[in-house]
């Protein structure tokens, strides 16, 4: 039975309609029970409501504070049945009222290479340092920022004299890569942490076919991914 999984968005959700299409192609064995999105009017309803997702549009700004607002999040997940919370592209800490609540089930992305980087202008901080290679980072969730486990990583070369523009998007095309593989082990039950390591048991799927070969990947994606 598919694993039910909430996506929390905040902006475009480029990265919720990476889940979205994997689920369609039925190479992600996930069921999108709910996308929840914070700020109303941002381009991840829009994608909800073309592939038929249930989406709760969940304005922050009207809760008096954060505990508050987690409470209502955690409502909304447990009434979906959801087992996995997936941030993609949230732009707002979770309290430990919902980690606690999702102990263990929560997910990121991050434009970066943890622990390198952390906070929400990941890609520009590791340009503007100078760093040859970047990347992104898929991590569970902890209560402080981009703290968590590391799941997979993509690393992309910075080329001379690049522009925070192109980097990103060659970044976002890691993205789209890692998160829904990230999120296909979590479905079939292949990951375990012991302490700040991830484990990822065999599987049954072959190496994905279509690497760059400009870019790190690892643990290896699989076909499909």
């Amino acid at each position: 039975m598919p694993c039910n999984i909430a996506i929390l968005a905040s902006g475009s959700g480029t990265n919720a309609q990476a889940m979205i299409d994997k689920v369609a192609a039925g190479l992600l064995d996930v069921n999108i029970a709910l996308i929840i999105c914070n700020r109303p009017g941002a381009g991840v309803i829009a994608r909800a409501q073309r592939a038929g997702v249930p989406c709760l549009v969940l304005d922050h700004s009207t809760f008096p504070d954060r505990e508050s607002y987690d409470l209502k999040l955690v409502e909304a997940l447990h009434a979906a049945g959801v087992e996995l919370a997936v941030l993609a592209g949230y732009m707002r800490l979770l309290s430990a009222t919902f980690l606690t609540a999702f102990h263990g089930r929560v997910i990121n992305l991050h434009p970066a290479l943890l622990p390198s980087f952390p906070g929400i202008h990941g890609g520009r901080d590791a340009l503007a340092y100078g760093v040859r290679i970047s990347g992104c980072t898929v991590h569970f969730v902890e209560e402080q920022m981009d703290s968590g486990p590391v799941i997979i990583q993509a690393a992309v070369p910075v080329n001379p004299d690049e522009s925070e523009e192109t980097l990103m998007e060659r970044i976002h095309a890691m993205e789209h890569r890692i998160y829904p593989q990230a999120v296909q082990w979590l479905a079939q039950g292949r990951i375990s942490i012991h302490g700040r390591q991830v484990h990822l048991s065999p599987g049954t799927a072959s190496p994905a076919v279509n690497n760059n070969d400009s870019s790190l990947i690892w643990p290896p994606l699989e076909e499909g991914f």
